[in-house]
């Protein structure tokens, strides 16, 4: 879910920023009578719904509001005292960078990245490439250095998210609870929906210092490098992993793995040809079936379409130039497809 300094919520519900308190509830009652999920049958109606609602939940407080309003200009210690408590029952300094004797080497205000404040440690999620390897290479077994983007822990707040602490604070936007009520009386004549906070993202914690270069994350994104090792004999679809080298975790979470997977051509089947094996399959069954009662109806004639269809695919995918696993792998879609129309025939 993107954050809450990300959203326009001005935009989502088509009013200016100096909107008033009746102007942002007439524009909100406008949107929700045509997108509420009991009126708009549309698939995306639900979650558009859920964003002007979010919209409005935030507008229509005064405190919230002006807490958007403040992360939307680039500040985000908006809303906070200047002393929070430790995690060892002190206090630190959180209006600006005085705790660092030779000065913190960035600079908030040339910077007009969003700024996230929720404080939402997740694993980091694998990097999967494909490595294109030709026949040879996959029998004899290659080493290659490859080069790639990810995230790493951030240099400046080791990964915390934070300036000067690992410690979080209670989200000022929801009071911890990790979600918000908007109020729909005026609308639907009673009733509330609950609503996951924007700006701790269901967490009910928010980074209490965010640092300036990694935008309260705890990551940054990297160019990184690996020698990787396919072994002699390798496969289309073997994989070599290299733990802890994807994409670091937020907040200080664990990091994913960097997963390498073997693109062999030769033994791979593409789209076209994984069709026309499938197709034969399906067509197989009523052909047998129709020369074993020896009566060719029109139904079995029709088959013969999806057969020549296949048969043409496969040769287009030069067969003539695979190996013996990409026979195999068609021979097993063909199997399948003849399990799905066996009943029928």
């Amino acid at each position: 879910m993107p954050h809450m300094n990300q959203k326009d919520y001005y935009a989502l519900l088509g009013v200016a920023s100096t909107a008033t308190k009746k102007e942002i509830q007439k524009a909100f009652q406008k949107k929700a009578r045509t997108l509420h999920p009991d009126v708009n049958k549309a698939p995306d109606a639900e979650a558009q719904f859920k964003e002007v609602s979010e919209a409005y939940a935030v507008l229509s407080d005064d405190q919230k509001r002006a807490r958007y309003d403040a992360l939307r200009a680039g500040n985000p210690f908006a809303g906070y005292s200047n002393t929070a408590p430790s995690s060892a029952g002190g206090a630190y300094t959180a209006g600006g960078f005085g705790a660092f004797p030779f000065g913190f080497p960035f600079d908030m205000a040339h910077s007009n990245r969003p700024r996230s404040s929720a404080y939402h440690p997740e694993h980091g999620a694998d990097v999967v490439i494909e490595l294109e390897l030709s026949h040879e290479e996959a029998q004899a077994g290659v080493t290659r250095t490859i080069s790639y983007q990810r995230f790493e822990p951030c240099d400046a707040c080791q990964g915390s998210g934070s300036v000067a602490t690992e410690h979080a604070r209670r989200c000022p936007t929801c009071n911890g609870m990790g979600s918000i009520a908007v109020d729909l009386s005026f609308l639907f004549g009673s009733g509330a929906a609950q609503m996951q906070c924007p700006e701790c993202e269901g967490s009910g914690q928010v980074v209490a210092d965010p640092c300036p270069a990694c935008t309260g994350s705890g990551r940054q994104r990297h160019l990184d490098h690996a020698q990787i090792h396919f072994e002699a004999n390798t496969h289309d679809g073997d994989v070599v992993r290299l733990p802890a080298k994807g994409n670091a975790g937020t907040n200080g979470a664990g990091a994913g793995d960097f997963v390498i997977r073997a693109h062999v051509a030769a033994e791979r089947l593409d789209a076209r040809a994984r069709m026309g094996f499938g197709m034969i399959g399906v067509a197989l069954p009523f052909l047998v079936l129709a020369m074993v009662s020896g009566s060719i109806n029109i139904f079995s004639i029709v088959s013969m379409l999806p057969l020549i269809y296949g048969v043409v695919s496969i040769l287009s995918s030069r067969p003539h130039t695979h190996t013996s696993l990409w026979w195999r792998r068609g021979a097993q879609t063909l199997v399948q497809g003849m399990s799905n129309s066996l009943i029928w025939a």
